[in-house]
């Protein structure tokens, strides 16, 4: 967990697939003025332990996976439940929070609310929608197996990325003897994606009862409608587009974002 500083109510900040905690850094600096800025490095990510799996089936991701007897995650798993237990006892701690989720973890910020009410004060999802049943681990592959890995350098890293989303993946990689690698696993990232190919969580959405705001970008790599439609099917909603915006919009276009999350929370 990453302690960004300032005072008053929680705010937690969750990364999406790939990231870690410290991705948020920019945002947690304006968001110090609203609360005290806390950051989860989610399992399999960042400096949380990983599971290590060695081989992923496209039909059944679990089949023929191996975890170390040494691997801290031996014997438990990478589902949405195992995600939304761990920030649910870290708020057990810290108290009710505002939950600002990129993606994946914006999944994890709704579903905290959904099954946590006591917990979640508000959430934020960037980017992420209830239902993408049907996308295989196939196609996570060939985006990941696009990558020229290892990166010779950060600037390596910056320039295939490119822009603010260039910066925004060298905190999300790590240096090895023959360069640098992404930090999570990618065999624990293919499982995670796997369960949303296979899972509607339109459910959950609607037992959100705290307020809710959904940032979509333009440029979206998410099913056409579904997260202002999420916005609608949540009992206290609302739907931000940010034009211009890739899928990392708080990178992508940090003042919209800034300004749509803002008035979101001074309202």
């Amino acid at each position: 967990m990453v302690d960004f500083g300032g005072s008053g109510q929680p705010i937690l900040l969750l990364h999406g697939l790939m990231g870690r905690a410290r991705t948020w850094w920019p945002v947690a600096q304006w968001l110090k003025r609203y609360g005290r800025v806390h950051g989860l490095d989610q399992r399999g990510h960042g400096h949380s332990p990983h599971r290590g799996f060695t081989s992923v089936s496209a039909e059944d991701p679990l089949a023929g996976s191996s975890v170390s007897a040494e691997d801290p995650l031996a014997g438990s798993s990478v589902s949405t439940e195992d995600f939304v237990a761990d920030a649910a006892e870290l708020l057990t701690e810290l108290g009710p929070a505002v939950v600002i989720g990129h993606s994946m973890g914006g999944l994890h910020a709704w579903e905290l609310a959904a099954h946590h009410p006591d917990l979640v004060r508000a959430v934020v999802v960037e980017d992420m929608a209830p239902d993408q049943r049907g996308k295989t681990v196939d196609a996570w592959r060939g985006y990941f197996d696009s990558w020229p890995v290892p990166f010779e350098s950060l600037d390596h890293v910056r320039s295939f990325f490119g822009g603010p989303v260039g910066d925004y993946f060298t905190e999300c990689v790590t240096e090895r003897e023959d360069g640098y690698h992404l930090m999570a696993d990618l065999e624990d990232l293919y499982v995670i994606a796997a369960e949303w190919g296979r899972r509607a969580y339109w459910d959950s959405v609607e037992k959100v009862a705290c307020p809710l705001l959904a940032i979509e970008a333009e440029h979206t790599s998410m099913p056409p409608g579904q997260i202002r439609e999420l916005a609608e099917r949540a009992p206290d909603g609302r739907y931000v587009r940010i034009e211009g915006a890739g899928h990392v919009i708080h990178r992508d276009r940090p003042d919209a974002y800034r300004g749509a999350v803002e008035a979101f929370l001074s309202s």
